[in-house]
């Protein structure tokens, strides 16, 4: 199947009528990052793949994680070398591929008197962390050190801080390179198809079981509904994990919540990640900056919200999260009305006992594989590790396809070198690197846009208008919280949502998305009311126009 260079609701159109038309050698469900990193791995081998999601791409916890793309440091203490051994050595390679999209970032860590661990207990530590990432990066700065390296912080008790390495991105950013990239392989990449069932074949094997042999699928835009054929299904639904399948394995997904607060760089300034034991129940926490804003964060609680609506602070842990920003910065007196936005995403926990006999912080965040005939399910995991996630099911789905695991073609290298006739000239070094690391795959496309918009940021973020005019055009927007939520950070950073921008994002976005003044109003008011509900606080004012 042949994909117009633009990624549009008009190409949407012209392609899902035409994917029943072949018997796909993989269809992965979930437009997740471990749905991206499966049908990416896919296309590089050559199979015939395409990827369906339900709502928007990175829709779930993909685009309302915490950022961090973690070394994997506190599962050392829990006695999980082997997951901090796997996700040191996917942060490297992240770093080294998607420079732009992952950047690295200090963390600091304070030791106050009388606080566990110490200063030596948390050395020790950060040897091994360093041995096992085969680099040493650890620094100790002595409590007259610290102020120069993290103004504000609580200097009472304070013995002194400990640096070590880590890395952040964009997620959901992240899983639409990795879907750029699948898609630049030859994938097929469709959002707003639902699967409402498995398709079986008529025979039964041995043990008295058929095989998937395809999903009846609906198209949640145009209420169509019909079969697709596949030779292997890949499940990377996260907590939408099928639960009957599951459950014969003796485990259950734990769906904790985590959510976070974003404030203006202004009012809480910081250069790297400070984290902390919070006060009260002594759970970790980490202030950090973060798209030219700071994030709080953050909470790890039984989620018990209905899992397909979105997710959303409750008051309870904004307290929280403010109480422990008060802990390490008090003179900030950070309050509820300094607040830009939240966030909250759901963590897919697999575990044994589903009574909840441990605590959330507790449990473990290793993976669970499980295979039927014809169908590889995956719950568990974690942002950094996606990749070993997703060759992993791939390997598992070799077994029902016949498809060989051996690369067929190479992805555009991530670290090559900029083009040296671009759109970037005059930008700060910084920006160019962002920018390139964005939307490296279609850099030609991205430049084409950038020269006809402009150079003009987006009021005090990073965001170009570009950045907008480019996902209209290129990245399958098909509503406006789409755009303003995933695509780009524009309701996140700006104050309401970015309210008061709105008829300039319409004057540059609604053309390029050809909606008229109908449904652009419609649009604005189900993007304002989304904000209002699962960005915002639960004792904001109401947005609306």
């Amino acid at each position: 199947m042949t994909q117009p260079a633009n990624w549009t609701q008009a190409w949407r159109e012209q392609v899902v009528p035409k994917l029943a038309q072949q018997t796909w050698d993989l269809i992965v469900i979930g437009g997740g990052i471990t749905g991206a990193g499966v049908i990416r791995e896919a296309a590089k081998r050559g199979w015939r793949c395409l990827l369906v999601e339900q709502n928007d791409f990175a829709w779930g916890t993909s685009s309302r994680s915490s950022k961090m793309v973690h070394g994997g440091l506190r599962y050392i203490s829990q006695g999980e070398l082997a997951l901090t051994r796997d996700s040191v050595r996917e942060r490297q390679l992240l770093l080294d591929n998607e420079a732009g999209l992952v950047d690295p970032l200090p963390f600091l860590y304070p030791h106050y008197r009388g606080e566990f661990p110490g200063r030596r207990v948390f050395s020790g530590v950060l040897r091994f962390y360093d041995f096992i990432a085969g680099q040493s990066l650890q620094q100790f700065h002595p409590p007259w050190q610290v102020p120069l390296v993290a103004g504000g912080l609580q200097h009472h008790n304070l013995n002194g801080a400990s640096q070590f390495q880590d890395a952040v991105t964009d997620d959901a950013r992240l899983v639409m390179h990795v879907l750029a990239e699948a898609r630049a392989l030859g994938a097929c990449v469709v959002s707003h198809l639902r699967v409402l069932d498995r398709v079986y074949s008529d025979n039964a094997d041995e043990a008295g079981k058929r095989r998937v042999s395809g999903v009846r699928i609906e198209d949640t835009l145009s209420g169509e509904q019909f079969e697709l054929s596949c030779k292997a299904l890949a499940q990377a639904t996260g907590v939408w994990t099928d639960a009957a399948g599951l459950s014969q394995q003796q485990q259950h997904i734990r769906p904790l919540r985590g959510s976070h607060l974003l404030l203006p760089s202004w009012r809480l300034p910081v250069s790297q990640s400070v984290s902390f034991k919070h006060p009260v129940d002594g759970r970790l926490m980490f202030i950090f900056p973060w798209e030219g804003a700071t994030v709080i964060g953050t909470t790890d609680i039984d989620h018990k919200d209905d899992l397909n609506q979105e997710a959303a602070i409750s008051q309870a842990e904004v307290e929280y999260l403010l109480a422990g920003c008060a802990k390490v910065f008090p003179s900030a007196q950070i309050k509820e009305s300094d607040v830009l936005s939240t966030w909250s995403g759901v963590r897919p926990i697999v575990v044994k006992n589903a009574s909840g006999e441990h605590k959330p912080s507790d449990e473990s965040r290793e993976h669970v594989l499980w295979v039927e005939p014809g169908c590889v399910s995956l719950a568990g995991g974690k942002l950094t590790t996606f990749r070993m996630l997703a060759l992993e099911m791939l390997q598992a789905c070799t077994a029902f396809n016949g498809c060989s695991m051996q690369e067929t073609v190479q992805a555009q290298s991530l670290s090559a070198s900029r083009p040296t006739d671009d759109c970037l000239a005059g930008l700060s070094s910084s920006v160019q690197r962002r920018l390139y690391g964005r939307y490296r795959v279609t850099w030609s496309n991205f430049c084409a846009v950038f020269k006809e918009v402009g150079a003009q940021k987006i009021s005090n973020t990073p965001m170009f208008w570009a950045e907008l005019a480019y996902a209209c055009e290129h990245e399958l927007v098909v509503h406006l919280d789409d755009l303003l939520l995933r695509r780009t950070r524009f309701g996140l950073l700006l104050a309401r949502g970015g309210l008061a921008l709105l008829e300039q994002v319409r004057e540059l976005c609604q053309p390029r998305l050809g909606w008229d003044d109908q449904r652009w109003a419609h649009e604005q008011q189900r993007y304002l009311t989304i904000y209002q509900q699962f960005y915002s606080l639960p004792s904001a004012a109401v947005v609306s126009l």
